[in-house]
């Protein structure tokens, strides 16, 4: 099994990565962690520390999780970099994170979010952030 999470340094994104872990454990599945900025601007605030994501590699090592963390610098979009490697890596899960929004943002999902759900060829799971 192979999982898909995209993660950008939020707790929403945070939640997306706990989530997938404990179905990577559970499901003995790999996960690879998806992280870019927008159209290669490495100082995106999406765009995490190289420091976090050795944290959150060594913790998926700790936990047994064979994984992958990519965070290419040349991206065109999030949703394109998560959609491309769902594409490759033949996901069966793609896992987002989402966040509240007001009445009227609840009219449309963020832009990445609605891409990644009407274009994946896979399911697409979306995790909030804990109350």
């Amino acid at each position: 099994m192979n999982i898909v999470v995209g993660y950008i340094p939020t707790p929403e994104g945070l939640a997306a990565v706990e989530y997938a872990t404990a179905v990577a454990e559970r499901e003995s599945a790999k996960l690879t962690i998806v992280n870019s900025g927008v159209r290669g601007n490495d100082h995106d605030p999406s765009f995490a520390a190289a420091t976090e994501l050795d944290a959150m590699a060594d913790r998926l090592k700790r936990h047994g999780v064979e994984h992958e963390i990519r965070q290419p610098v040349q991206a065109d979009s999030p949703a394109d970099e998560i959609l491309n490697a769902a594409t490759e890596l033949n996901a069966d899960m793609i896992v987002i994170g989402l966040r509240r929004r007001s009445l009227v943002g609840k009219i449309f999902l963020g832009s990445t979010s609605q891409q990644i759900i009407i274009d994946a060829e896979c399911p697409v799971v979306s995790v909030k952030r804990p109350a």
